[in-house]
């Protein structure tokens, strides 16, 4: 698992939320000093919104292939969707939003308490959660855009890891939420974002696997809902939350 940590002021420039195949646990603090534990389940498509000034903010990134073990829910069930703790943990949830509060401002210890549950769920995981774990994160890195370009094909890495496409894309449902296709074309758009502003157009359409640079722009518009263009010069459709 991966944690993240940020507290911002209101911002002149909107906040994006980026696509992202991963389901995430996040602890947020408000002004008035009460908290709230929500889970964000893959999001599929970019979203803008006003910023806002957030005192505290932890997101904690579930390691692929345990959202059923750590939350007790189908991914797929997720997708596209934020959820309040409350209603996947029930009272586990209360007592941990409860020893969050108490630690107050320090975003050390909550992160380390956010981890320590979580890694304590899944060292409970069952024999054949780890096994399912391990089979889907070896499928998602052979499915990732890397340094070489376009990601394996989804037949070609069911074939390495030795299940059916079927089967694979049964898997990747349950613990990911996403078809693994669209695992990959987010992962694929999360690297042209990474990426944009510091390589021409069309070298980072080929270093990222597109065929051309028309196909990265077409992809993108989709799921950015803005062309490069427009999201490099920060032209985005913002929307109040």
């Amino acid at each position: 698992m991966s944690v993240a940590t940020y507290s911002s002021e209101v911002d002149p420039y909107p906040f994006i939320h980026a696509p992202d195949p991963a389901t995430t646990l996040v602890w947020r603090r408000t002004e008035d000093g009460d908290g709230a534990l929500r889970v964000l389940g893959p999001r599929t498509r970019a979203a803008y919104h006003p910023s806002k000034a957030i005192p505290l903010c932890i997101q904690v990134r579930i390691t692929i292939g345990f959202v059923p073990t750590v939350f007790g829910i189908a991914a797929r069930d997720l997708v596209d969707r934020a959820l309040p703790l409350h209603e996947l943990w029930d009272r586990s949830a209360d007592q941990l939003t409860d020893k969050l509060a108490g630690i107050g401002d320090d975003p050390a210890r909550a992160a380390a308490v956010l981890m320590a549950t979580l890694d304590s769920r899944v060292r409970d995981a069952e024999p054949d959660g780890y096994s399912r774990a391990t089979l889907v994160q070896a499928a998602a890195v052979k499915l990732s855009t890397g340094n070489s370009g376009a990601p394996a094909t989804v037949s070609d890495v069911a074939r390495q890891v030795g299940v059916s496409e079927r089967h694979l894309r049964s898997l990747f449902a349950q613990t990911v939420g996403l078809p693994p296709k669209q695992f990959a074309r987010l992962n694929r758009i999360r690297a042209v974002l990474e990426r944009t502003g510091h390589q021409p157009w069309g070298r980072l359409a080929s270093d990222a696997g597109y065929y051309d640079q028309s196909h990265m722009t077409a992809d993108f518009h989709h799921v950015m809902r803005v062309t490069p263009g427009q999201f490099a010069a920060g032209k985005l459709p913002v929307v109040p939350c």
